[in-house]
């Protein structure tokens, strides 16, 4: 199983980013996907998470409304669209796959990784 983040890179405060993560040896459209974060000395922490279909998001009180899920299940990827920036926001970013397809917001429930990919807003 492999699990390909891309889309991190610098921006301002105020601008936006899109994620992807390409899967790959799973059965994807059978699988919840999550997104997580961690940013310098910190833990790692949920994000926003989307159920096998899609029909059901989740997301992290500190995202919300500006963050946006999403998964193509026709090309194995899953997608977080980014809008109105923070510096808070800068962490590296990581795609995770888990087996019971509903989503879910604990980290200890996803079995498979992706590298992480490096968001960096300025202020």
């Amino acid at each position: 199983v492999q699990l390909q983040a891309s889309g991190g890179g610098l921006v301002q405060a105020g601008g936006s980013l899109r994620l992807s993560c390409a899967a790959s040896g799973l059965i994807f459209s059978t699988y919840g996907m999550g997104w997580f974060r961690q940013a310098p000395g910190k833990e790692r922490e949920f994000v926003a998470a989307i159920n096998w279909s899609g029909g059901r998001t989740y997301y992290s009180d500190s995202v919300k409304g500006r963050f946006t899920i999403s998964r193509d299940n026709a090309k194995s990827t899953v997608y977080l669209q980014m809008n109105s920036l923070k510096p808070e926001d800068t962490a590296v970013y990581y795609c995770a796959a888990e087996g019971t397809g509903w989503g879910v917001k604990s980290p200890n429930q996803y079995h498979y990784w992706g590298q992480g990919t490096l968001v960096t807003v300025s202020s």
